[in-house]
């Protein structure tokens, strides 16, 4: 089969024109499409790549080239072919399931199926490298305030350092002033027991009583009476007690009394526990906020406690009677207090009761104190500081500092010091 299509006037054949390079063969032709809008999407971008590389690199069209695009655009039939070439391929890239999402055709009837292939591709854009320059300081920035300012921001900084906060020091001085009331409430109830009686009442040298009382009247008598300031009873839990003889145990002014004790020791009992619920708190604050907290506060309460103990003691010992008649009158009115030797207030509680008593509160108050001291007695380990001597083998570990005992060692005959047991 023949070709005898007649070359276009203005067209130049390739088989005559020497200019145009060799003359095509037909038998080396090949399956490739002759024109760009012919060839597939893929090979199109292909194609496109290389002729930004070609741009790139420099322009260099040929003569060829020129005349082929001078021939394409003087044939206006090949727009049509164009159009269709355009249609088909968009046509299959729509009905093929493995073509690329952005080569299929739009659906819809507004869709334009000869719509270029790279139109309906998404936007590329390569990222431009950008040099980053820092804002050059404004001038306000490069004046430097005056030494004086400098030094007071300074010394206000240093200051807000080494500033302590407010709220756990204030718990700590309370503990410390709580410490010894609660410990001087606790040793009192401990005296107003059965068992505190018991002792006394039969422990050798115990003054007996001269109008009849022996030990088991004492203690049951006794006991009613200090069950009385512990409990929640009236004046009759006492009025109404009889002796043997069927006669009243206690005189109207003996009650009256005994509820004026009660009061205090009541009172007394109910600030200590107040106090004992505040301390509870602030222990459970410092050991969450301060550490060494709790051991400060308890540390300083026991001083305090000892200095108390031993002023009251020492005024206790230089005159207990004149002692024990103003500790009445702080908490007792005038004449309240006072009773003959043949009541059973006195018969019951002797002077020597009293003064047994404030010994053994002392005692308990003094022993607590001290204890409390000694396990919160302020050493290294316990404000949290190494012991000198590892200190000083830290310093040699690390070779900023020399062990001072390792020149006296003796040498070896490896060079190194061994300790000597003196």
């Amino acid at each position: 089969m023949k070709d005898n299509t007649p070359t276009p006037s203005g067209r130049l054949n390739p088989r005559l024109d020497p200019a145009a390079g060799p003359a095509l063969d037909p038998a080396e032709d090949t399956d490739e499409p002759a024109f760009e809008w012919m060839k597939p999407a893929t090979a199109a971008r292909a194609a496109e790549g290389q002729g930004a590389a070609g741009t790139a690199a420099g322009p260099a069209p040929a003569a060829g080239s020129t005349a082929a695009a001078g021939s394409d655009a003087a044939q206006p039939e090949s727009r049509a072919d164009r159009k269709a070439a355009e249609a088909a391929a968009a046509g299959n890239a729509e009905t093929d399931p493995n073509a690329e999402p952005g080569l299929r055709a739009p659906a819809g009837p507004g869709a334009a199926p000869g719509r270029n292939a790279e139109a309906r591709q998404p936007a590329r854009s390569s990222a431009v490298g950008t040099h980053y320059s820092e804002p050059l300081p404004t001038s306000a920035l490069q004046i430097r305030p005056p030494q004086e300012e400098v030094e007071r921001r300074n010394a206000e900084r240093e200051q807000a350092a080494r500033a302590k906060p407010v709220l756990p020091r204030f718990f700590q001085v309370l503990l410390a002033i709580f410490y010894p009331v609660i410990l001087l409430v606790l040793a009192v109830r401990a005296v107003t027991s059965p068992l505190f009686l018991w002792v006394e009442y039969h422990r050798p040298g115990f003054p007996g009583d001269g109008y009849g009382f022996n030990a088991d009247d004492r203690m049951t008598y006794g006991s009613y009476a200090v069950d009385y300031l512990g409990n929640w009873s009236g004046p009759r839990y006492l009025g109404e007690l009889v002796n043997r003889s069927g006669e009243k145990l206690f005189k109207d002014g003996e009650v009256s009394h005994m509820a004026d004790v009660k009061l205090v020791f009541l009172s007394a009992f109910g600030a200590g526990a107040l106090l004992v619920l505040i301390s509870i708190i602030a222990i459970i604050y410092l050991r969450r906020r301060t550490p060494g907290g709790v051991r400060r506060g308890l540390f300083a309460g026991s001083i305090v406690t000892l200095v108390l103990i031993i002023g009251l003691g020492t005024l206790a010992a230089l005159g207990w009677q004149q002692f024990f008649t103003e500790f009445h009158r702080i908490f007792f009115a005038a004449g309240s207090w006072t009773f003959a030797l043949e009541d059973t207030l006195i018969r019951l509680f002797p002077g020597q009761f009293w003064i047994d008593a404030g010994l053994v509160i002392a005692a308990l108050v003094l022993i607590t104190a001290v204890v409390t001291l000694i396990l919160t007695w302020p050493t290294r380990r316990r404000r949290g500081l190494a012991p000198a001597r590892k200190a000083r083998k830290d310093e040699d570990a690390d070779g900023s500092d020399v062990n001072d005992d390792a020149d006296d060692a003796p040498e070896t005959g490896t060079g190194t010091a061994r300790p000597v047991n003196l």
